[in-house]
């Protein structure tokens, strides 16, 4: 029998809802990616993974933000509160394309990245925990799902690149948030007493990490396009993990947005109101991409 992976890539809040649409659409095409032998995941990716390795259906993962989108608006009957400002990330986008060159050793760089990053006080890390929802904030601290899960985190003090998995014996709940710690914009997540960011530090996809599987999904979120030494160290990024895959013996097949997705997802992953057109955006495209994967997952 075939041995699957599935690994989800990092993107934001709009990131999570056009996961969550692109693995129902896939499912009502036919394509369950609940039975994944393994799930990795990667800031977005690994809640919208955690969720699935822990039983949700595929279809269950998108229905909060399709219903954003079918609720009429609520009238408003307090003041609005004044909108907090846009976190200032140009000194992360900097030191994000310094990793990636090669100029200097990237862990090195990722230090660099966690000591602003602790510098920061967006919110606590309780508020941040918090505002996952009922499915990570009330879970056993020492929750894990019991088939095969990993997520990915960056330690903020050394910038060593860390995959939480059920070996590593932390709790699903911070293993996750510490994942999706965007630095500048969540704070840092404590671990057995250390400090963790975002695994898109090192990655936004860490595809290289799902080896040992005879097929591996790898869907994509941040896929640069057009010209540019950043975007192309991007493309070179992910075709080198993926190379790793191949060359273990995998079959890979990468998952990126399409354009009607790429539209609905607008400029800025993070923005919040983009969440129901791009779950919506997901749903489609996975019904129609199934048939491209649909003998080899069920094989």
């Amino acid at each position: 029998m075939t041995r699957k992976a599935l690994v989800l890539g990092g993107g934001g809040p709009v990131g999570i809802a056009w996961e969550s649409g692109l693995l129902t659409g896939f499912a009502e095409a036919g394509v369950d990616m609940s039975h994944a032998d393994f799930i990795l995941g990667t800031s977005a990716g690994s809640f919208v993974g955690a969720q699935l390795a822990m039983g949700a259906s595929p279809a269950s993962l998108a229905a909060p933000f399709l219903a954003m989108a079918d609720a009429p608006p609520k009238p408003r009957t307090e003041p609005r509160e004044p909108a907090r400002p846009a976190p200032d990330l140009t000194l992360l986008m900097k030191k994000m394309a310094e990793a990636a060159s090669g100029v200097r050793p990237a862990q090195e760089v990722r230090a660099e990245i966690g000591a602003w990053a602790l510098e920061q006080s967006p919110m606590s890390e309780d508020a941040f925990i918090q505002s996952f929802g009922r499915f990570l904030a009330e879970l056993p601290a020492d929750a894990w799902p019991r088939k095969g899960y990993a997520c990915t985190a960056v330690d903020a003090v050394d910038g060593a690149f860390r995959l939480w998995d059920k070996a590593a014996g932390v709790g699903l709940t911070r293993a996750v948030a510490s994942s999706c710690s965007v630095p500048g914009v969540y704070p840092p997540v404590t671990i057995n007493g250390r400090r963790y960011i975002d695994g898109g530090m090192r990655s936004a996809v860490n595809a290289d990490m799902a080896t040992g599987y005879d097929l591996v999904v790898v869907v994509a979120i941040r896929v640069a396009t057009g010209a540019g030494d950043a975007a192309q160290r991007m493309r070179q990024a992910l075709d080198a993990e993926i190379q790793v895959l191949l060359d273990g013996g995998a079959r890979v097949e990468l998952v990126t947005p399409d354009e009607a997705s790429v539209t609905a997802f607008g400029p800025n992953l993070m923005d919040m109101r983009r969440r129901p057109g791009a779950a919506q955006a997901g749903v489609v495209q996975g019904r129609s991409g199934a048939n491209a994967i649909r003998s080899a997952w069920n094989a």
